[in-house]
């Protein structure tokens, strides 16, 4: 039975009443005329998976989901998780590299002459105690990097990413008469810290191997039915800035707070005052997010500590706007502790940053048709750009063109019951996120082989043919 007949129909068009967005221009916010995409040869038109073909992989994909998900791994210590994915690609056949940029692996299956498509997949897991009460939860705890006990979950999706990319793995290897060309294959470490695909990069990702043609990755979440998919033309995530903020004062007995210079003040004021930037500095119109994310201040209730710590996450989608907010923080930071007689400036560190993640428009329009051809028209929408980041944008930096779409991880009926009562699903990062696991992956191994097929019966010359078209 096709995808396309295993969800309901009404829940599809239920979501996709009033958001016909097949027109809509992320980056410039502003509707355009189609592209004019080049014509490709008729090769380029492959088969998407048979159904015999996934459900002959998915026993073994779906194995691999529920071992990582109960035992996860922080970031940049995923080195059970790359072993388990670098056992599981060996054994179909790839060539694998293990401890690329730290826990990174990297397989390559050469099948002739051809383009080279590189399908990305995240290794890492988050520092949050999982609460789905599902029977294979994880109920993993680690040392994190600053030697802290923490729950562990993947509560990302990245598990249902890995189960993914094997199952598409082993029917691209059985099925090389599909195909030709280099299909290259990485499980990348530290996503969630913005820093795993910068240091695959940094040691060697494309130039000890070989540099791709195109790249592809998915992210699952709960804003779309499990077994549909969403494709954004242009800007799909924000760029993202991650700062830690350092508030100096003076300490002293709480019961005498004349005798100090209170930071937990001047960090409560600080954030407040932050809160105006988008409201009174920034364009109305423009996308902006200041979030301040931890404050970490003193030791007893009766002692004023003599400095507060704070830790921001920064989103925006334009680059002049990126300045602007930071500029903005740092002045307004400055400006509070001086308002508070402070001696010491706050020290501002920016720890963190990834651009934008950018898809190429004619490819994601291209690979729009190939993915409707395989899960069903109905199942195949445009989505809106989101407010959430990734370090993908670091290998598109590389001028590689790139594809990045969303993958429907909800229960369809819970979906809808939630849009009706006007409330939302767990989202990605919640303790109680959880895909509907069966059809979410069947539908992630069929759009990855869909897509990789198609890309590896387009010829390398034609491809960048295609990518080449003028942005918008």
């Amino acid at each position: 039975m096709p995808l396309s007949q295993k969800r309901p129909a009404i829940v599809a068009e239920a979501w996709l009443r009033g958001r016909d967005r097949s027109r809509y221009d992320p980056r410039a916010m502003k509707v355009h005329k189609p592209l004019l995409l080049i014509s490709l040869t008729a090769t380029a038109f492959a088969q998407a998976p048979t159904q015999k073909e996934v459900e002959a992989v998915y026993p073994e994909a779906y194995a691999l989901y529920l071992d990582v998900h109960q035992h996860p791994e922080l970031s940049a210590h995923e080195t059970q998780t790359a072993a388990k994915l670098a056992a599981h690609l060996r054994s179909a056949g790839y060539d694998v590299t293990e401890h690329v940029g730290g826990t990174g692996v990297v397989a390559i299956l050469k099948n002739g002459a051809g383009p080279t498509i590189m399908l990305r997949t995240e290794l890492d897991a988050l520092p949050v105690e999982e609460k789905t009460g599902l029977p294979y939860a994880s109920k993993v705890h680690a040392k994190d990097d600053a030697g802290h006990d923490v729950p562990v979950m993947h509560a990302c999706g990245h598990d249902l990413h890995m189960a993914s990319l094997t199952g598409a793995a082993e029917i691209m290897a059985r099925s090389k008469n599909t195909w030709h060309g280099t299909l290259m294959l990485i499980g990348q470490p530290a996503e969630e810290t913005i820093s795993g695909a910068k240091a695959m990069i940094s040691d060697g990702l494309f130039t000890r191997f070989p540099k791709p043609d195109a790249v592809i990755a998915l992210h699952v979440g709960n804003d779309l039915p499990a077994g549909m998919v969403g494709v954004v033309p242009g800007v799909l995530t924000t760029n993202a800035d991650s700062l830690r903020i350092t508030i100096y004062g003076k300490g002293g007995h709480g019961a005498y707070p004349q005798t100090t210079i209170d930071p937990i003040v001047i960090a409560a004021r600080t954030i407040v005052t932050w809160q105006t930037i988008m409201s009174r500095e920034v364009r109305p119109g423009e996308m902006g997010v200041v979030t301040v994310g931890y404050i970490h201040a003193g030791t007893k209730n009766n002692i004023i500590p003599d400095h507060a710590e704070m830790g921001l996450t920064v989103r925006t989608f334009k680059q002049d706007v990126r300045q602007q907010i930071l500029a903005a923080i740092t002045r307004i930071a400055k400006a509070e502790a001086a308002a508070a007689g402070a001696s010491q400036e706050p020290l501002v560190e920016h720890i963190e940053a990834t651009d934008a993640v950018y898809n190429n428009p004619a490819l994601a329009e291209h690979l729009r048709a190939r993915l409707e051809a395989a899960l069903g028209k109905d199942n195949v929408v445009i989505s809106e750009p989101s407010s959430a980041s990734e370090d993908f944008s670091y290998f598109i930096a590389q001028g590689v063109p790139g594809f990045d779409f969303n993958l429907g991880g909800a229960d369809p009926e819970k979906l809808a019951q939630a849009k009706g009562s006007g409330t939302t699903l767990p989202s990605n990062h919640s303790p109680l996120f959880a895909p509907d696991v069966d059809p979410a992956l069947h539908a992630g191994i069929t759009a990855e082989v869909a897509v990789l097929r198609n890309l590896l019966n387009t010829s390398a010359e034609e491809l960048h043919k295609l990518t080449a078209t003028p942005q918008l």
